[in-house]
């Protein structure tokens, strides 16, 4: 009868524990699992130490194994594990194994390079139709052309959870195929045409793989986006943070409209918080200028923005595009998205990549000094960027510049290329402290450098 109420009670006893290992300790039997973010198809950036990571039984050994490198983690309490293989040159494919208590393998990956594409609408913005909008020039030879097998689509939905999200919902790579491009994910109609663009203009270029994470919301400002707070940033970017990455593309700006000089300061917050969480130095933010559009009854209210953007600048390793010649007025959603990602490309090529001679933006103001001399007085306008020269868009006379004198009233001027810089005047000013180019949402400014990206916007009164 005691041996009976012994066996009893050690049955119970290894009942108990089983019972509370299970309940309380639920991943202490848990499967190896790995994030949307790492699957097949996936392209992982180049020449850094790779981060893989994911889930698995408390204190369980897991051995990730790429290439001819091995390497094993234990999972914490929490059930999370990461490791960091041996950085690889471009190439693949190649197969990964994750192995615990079970074995995951994931195939056709790719060794290149890794860009995150963020922002709102015209980010978001697919190739061909999408409700409310205008498909891009060219939709369907676009989409008919875009077979490329060493470009890799993934997209992060719209999500906005109210703490940090550690998975996207949904993630996959896509081989980008003339299929791929068009699937809809989340509220989308397709794959960003601005960051294809510019991904198959880095590919061609480069002749190495190329990763997109596509992570945009129409309609949203860039508060969301920006770390710790924002529910954007804690449902589709945080999730991608330890992901090995390049760099960053953004496209936004529209609803941050009424900012002025204020996004500027919120573009620094939010470049140097990415930096920071992702935490790979400086790496390379290019963005683009919002376009020409029939914004507000404030025909000054853009270009307040675009100074506000130009001023971005001035935070190390960014580029910014220029789209005004681009634009398709009143529409803010340009459609000819493959400028707008060749120009994007070529910040990367020439600040990230080294390409030499190489130019990579339009002019942008630098400074100004009135000169002296027969008949009026005019403004000389120095620009940096100015490339193989300045010159015309359409071969016609200098627009879109304005002057004042001390009573701060703007008029009309005239302007003309003289060398590197700009001579305006106005004979109804004859002493201008002033001058103004492109400033209101509906200009349509003709002066370019010689490589045909255009100037940016300024006004010589306020910045700098």
């Amino acid at each position: 009868m005691k041996t009976t109420r012994m066996l009893y009670s050690l049955i119970n006893t290894a009942f108990l524990s089983a019972f509370l290992i299970g309940t309380l300790i639920p991943n202490a039997s848990a499967e190896v699992r790995l994030p949307g973010l790492l699957s097949d198809n996936m392209v992982l950036q180049r020449d850094l130490p790779i981060p893989i990571w994911g889930w698995a039984g408390s204190n369980e050994k897991v051995t990730v194994h790429l290439g001819e490198s091995e390497v094993s983690a234990t999972a914490g309490a929490d059930g999370k594990w990461s490791v960091k293989l041996p950085k690889l040159a471009a190439g693949g494919p190649y197969q990964m194994t994750v192995a615990g208590t079970n074995t995951l393998t994931l195939k056709n990956i790719l060794i290149g390079e890794v860009w995150v594409c963020s922002g709102q609408s015209n980010m978001a913005k697919p190739i061909g139709i999408h409700p409310g909008q205008y498909p891009c020039d060219n939709y369907e030879k676009e989409i008919a052309a875009a077979d490329y097998p060493q470009i890799r689509l993934m997209e992060a939905p719209p999500a906005n959870p109210q703490t940090p999200a550690d998975d996207i919902a949904g993630a996959q790579w896509l081989v980008c195929t003339p299929e791929n491009i068009v699937v809809k994910r989340g509220d989308g109609h397709g794959y960003s045409a601005c960051a294809y663009f510019f991904g198959r203009e880095l590919h061609k270029e480069l002749k190495v793989p190329i990763g997109l994470i596509a992570a945009s919301v129409g309609g949203c400002p860039c508060e969301p986006f920006t770390p710790p707070a924002g529910d954007r940033w804690m449902g589709m970017i945080h999730p991608l943070t330890p992901f090995g990455i390049r760099g960053a593309i953004w496209y936004q700006g529209e609803s941050n409209l009424a900012d002025g000089m204020l996004y500027h300061e919120k573009m620094k917050t939010l470049i140097t918080g990415w930096r920071k969480v992702w935490a790979q130095g400086d790496f390379p933010f290019l963005y683009v200028q919002v376009a020409l559009s029939k914004y507000t009854e404030d025909v000054e209210m853009a270009p307040r923005l675009w100074e506000a953007q130009t001023a971005t600048l001035d935070v190390p390793n960014t580029g910014m595009v220029v789209t005004h010649d681009i634009s398709s007025y009143p529409d803010c959603h340009a459609l000819n998205k493959q400028e707008v990602g060749r120009r994007l490309a070529l910040w990367a090529l020439a600040k990230t990549y080294n390409k030499f001679n190489l130019v990579y933006s339009g002019p942008i103001y630098k400074s100004m000094a009135t000169t002296s001399g027969s008949g009026p007085v005019k403004i000389r306008i120095q620009f940096d960027s100015t490339g193989g020269g300045l010159t015309s868009r359409d071969g016609k006379p200098l627009n879109h510049f304005t002057i004042a004198g001390e009573d701060k009233k703007f008029v009309e001027a005239k302007a003309t290329i003289d060398g590197t810089s700009v001579l305006v005047w106005s004979d109804a000013v004859p002493k201008p402290v002033a001058v103004r180019f492109g400033w209101r949402q509906d200009s349509d400014p003709n002066l370019m450098n010689k490589e045909g990206l255009p100037a940016s916007c300024f006004r010589s009164d306020c910045w700098k």
